[in-house]
């Protein structure tokens, strides 16, 4: 029996481990989605990484963590969540945006896994 294919949103998708969970997600034929902050404005390198993986397959959901709305709607498209915000913000900030997220994942309702990645390193 086929196991049953998530549809799998990845928060930090451009970062040292994000792109590897994004990497494997679509590896496994999971329907990926990748949030596409937009406070990376024109750091080139991210949204080549980006553009990488929508040529492979992956959606990009545009939302801002202080956008509630829009991260709901976009939270409302998944049945997995994979936080994988890099560690560069690691202090009180990160996990105010953390606790953004988990937020919107509640009132979603619809989320079935959330994964929390937290790493120290860039």
């Amino acid at each position: 029996m086929a196991m049953e294919k998530r549809r799998v949103l990845i928060v930090g998708g451009t970062g040292y481990i994000g792109r590897r969970i994004v990497a494997a997600s679509l590896a496994e034929g999971h329907p990926t989605f990748v949030l596409l902050r937009p406070e990376i404005g024109l750091d080139i390198d991210k949204l080549q990484i980006l553009l990488a993986f929508k040529a492979q397959g992956a959606r990009l959901l545009e939302a801002s963590l202080d956008d509630h709305d829009g991260l709901v709607a976009a939270v409302r498209q998944v049945d997995v969540v994979v936080s994988a915000m890099s560690g560069v913000h690691l202090r009180s900030h990160n996990l105010m945006l953390q606790l953004k997220l988990v937020e919107a994942i509640k009132e979603a309702g619809n989320v079935k896994v959330i994964y929390f990645s937290i790493s120290s390193t860039n």
